[in-house]
């Protein structure tokens, strides 16, 4: 089972706006917060999601056909996590919409370049 998601960042300050927008979203806030990290969570959860700088000291980047996806309540929810995204510095990479799938979904990237998504189902 996975307890949580972390993505790499190379500007935590950057990483905790774009986040904290996808976060109220959600109904989620920071969790916790550490000179290198930030942490997010609904209230009663556990921690669901991590921005860091990475320990190594080497330079963040985002993983090819590497992929977070988010559990939405509804449509409604997906179309506001992706315009919080893109209104927030991060890059559109498929509109809201259905998909063949049957889901209703849509793609961005954070401005680190890590991919995620948005998914209600049965859209």
């Amino acid at each position: 089972m996975i307890v949580h998601i972390c993505f790499g960042t190379t500007d935590l300050e950057r990483a905790g706006k774009f986040y904290d927008a996808i976060a109220k979203e959600l109904g989620a806030a920071r969790a916790n917060a550490t000179d290198t990290a930030i942490y997010w969570s609904k209230p009663g959860s556990g921690i669901g999601f991590a921005a860091t700088i990475p320990y190594d000291g080497k330079p963040a980047h985002f993983g090819n056909g590497v992929m977070a996806t988010i559990g939405a309540e509804s449509q409604d929810q997906v179309d506001r996590m992706h315009a919080a995204a893109l209104a927030n510095g991060g890059s559109d990479e498929g509109a809201p919409g259905p998909r063949p799938n049957g889901m209703y979904c849509a793609y961005w990237r954070d401005p680190d370049g890590n991919k995620m998504n948005a998914v209600a189902m049965g859209g």
